[in-house]
């Protein structure tokens, strides 16, 4: 019997990198938002405080947005780095549909740390926390609908002119990048460390 449960961790077996994609979808851009709205309504964050924003980048948007790494790394990189690695890198996130920025915002931290001072060195930790499950969980459902999707970090390398280029609060933090678009190839491959080195139960 098929149950909720079989079904999510079916979901997080499937989710891969896909680091080859084409600029086509197999949803709508109506439905990519419904995906990120839900995400960014029902992720959990430290006391609640929703400090996610996600920003949505698609075509040209999105193709602008490796066209700022493109710039950014060619400029700050070494040569012969840039040319093996950062090139071929960003023409294959380029090449993808769209990009979701991830960010965190520290303003609303701000009432925390009045009311709990002792706390105040562990809320960027428990902010990261809260945007590493929105990375997961955006992940996974748009795997769920048929896209290929890699996590990526060009941050701090392109926060700058990024947050330039659509107006985004110098404040923010940028934390990744989640490329997304048609398979044009297979997952990347995945090995597992045995389970008994990770995993612990006492009591059963």
């Amino acid at each position: 019997m098929t149950t909720l449960a079989s079904t999510i961790s079916e979901g997080f077996r499937a989710r891969r990198s896909i680091r080859a994609l084409t600029n086509e979808t197999k949803i709508s851009d109506a439905r990519i938002e419904e995906l990120v709205s839900d995400v960014t309504l029902h992720t959990p964050s430290p006391f609640n405080v929703q400090s996610g924003r996600l920003v949505v980048l698609l075509k040209e948007e999105h193709q602008r947005l490796w066209d700022i790494a493109y710039e950014a790394a060619s400029a700050s990189v070494p040569q012969g780095v840039f040319e093996k690695m950062y090139k071929p890198r960003i023409a294959a996130f380029r090449a993808g549909y769209g990009t979701v920025l991830f960010y965190e915002d520290p303003v609303p931290f701000k009432a925390l740390e009045e009311k709990w001072p002792m706390l105040t060195q562990k809320f960027p930790e428990w902010s990261q926390h809260s945007s590493g499950m929105h990375q997961f969980a955006l992940w996974t459902l748009l795997e769920a609908e048929g896209l290929g999707c890699s996590l990526q970090h060009y941050n701090p390398l392109i926060d700058s002119p990024v947050s330039e280029q659509w107006g985004i609060p110098q404040e923010w933090r940028l934390q990744a990048q989640l490329v997304f678009g048609k398979p044009a190839g297979p997952p990347m491959e995945k090995t597992f460390e045995p389970l008994e080195q990770r995993v612990f139960i006492h009591g059963k």
